[in-house]
């Protein structure tokens, strides 16, 4: 399933969370650009970051990805379905206009069978099958259409055999299950790119276009002896506490260029947790950030 960002994507986002409760596995993606309502239809932006997380309602957990390339558009796009199929959970591909738009040599491998996931399969009879069987772990075997096991699908809270099952109980046995399916595997989902962040004063978080433009002043700061650093988000949902954690208690300043007003920014805030400065580099859209612009940043926050 594909869509350019706007309203139709804002009318996914629902089907979203039916997704997330019938934990069908689905790849969804979204290639950003300029807003509000149709803003600039061919322009880049990256304002859907936020949406991409918490665009349903009700309380869930999502993986969303994000690629720098048209490499990785095509390489994020055979993981994005790995990850739905193992975890039975929509997957969002949150590419940008300048990476969708953008032609660079994509090398398409061969794909080893073994290195696609499959859904887990019941082991039962068709008779003995509850499609939600907590028991049988936080992701649940999934039968196939055709193969003669029956199941009730509802968007509605549902106990083990599928059906409506309106309690609070149910409901804390059920979303417990949902959330834990992807926070207790964190450690397997998330990935990201490090350049040169072991001994960095200062580390650009950033993510699509704007980390490739975030590593290029990275790299000419090193060359003005400024020891700065790259972290490139590859998995945006989940987000990398962890690891910016880590890094905020020895650099002294985090810069975040985004093309929004300032959304995966607070994340890092509130990961940093007061330990060091995070500063914005914002841009409304239509266009990508100057080198300098991030570079810049980057010479006065290290002063």
């Amino acid at each position: 399933m594909t869509s350019t960002s706007g309203p139709g994507f804002s009318l996914m986002m629902e089907n979203i969370g039916l997704g997330v409760m019938l934990e069908t596995p689905c790849v969804v993606a979204n290639v950003q650009r300029a807003g509000p309502s149709t803003g600039l239809p061919t322009l880049v932006a990256q304002g859907d970051m936020m949406q991409a997380r918490w665009g349903s309602h009700g309380h869930y957990e999502i993986i969303a990805l994000v690629p720098d390339s048209p490499q990785e558009m095509f390489d994020l796009t055979v993981l994005a379905f790995n990850l739905s199929e193992q975890y039975r959970v929509p997957v969002l591909l949150m590419a940008d206009e300048a990476v969708g738009h953008m032609s660079e040599k994509v090398v398409i491998s061969e794909i080893n069978s073994k290195e696609l996931v499959s859904r887990p399969r019941p082991k039962v009879a068709p008779d003995k099958y509850l499609p939600y069987d907590s028991k049988k772990g936080l992701v649940t075997p999934m039968a196939l259409a055709g193969e003669g096991y029956r199941f009730h699908v509802t968007g509605l809270t549902h106990d083990d055999r599928g059906y409506p099952t309106m309690t609070a109980a149910a409901q804390d046995k059920l979303i417990r299950r949902l959330v834990d399916k992807i926070r207790l595997n964190i450690k397997d989902i998330i990935r990201y790119e490090e350049v040169k962040v072991d001994d960095a004063e200062v580390v650009v978080v950033s993510y699509g276009i704007s980390a490739r433009i975030g590593r290029y002043a990275v790299q000419k700061a090193r060359e003005e002896g400024i020891k700065a650093g790259l972290l490139r988000l590859i998995t945006v949902w989940p987000f990398a506490d962890d690891r910016i954690r880590k890094l905020a208690s020895k650099a002294k300043a985090f810069i975040v260029p985004e093309i929004n007003y300032g959304q995966i920014v607070r994340e890092v805030e509130r990961c940093v947790a007061g330990q060091a400065k995070v500063r914005l580099v914002p841009h409304m859209g239509g266009g990508v950030h100057l080198p300098e612009t991030v570079l810049e940043a980057i010479r006065e926050e290290a002063r």
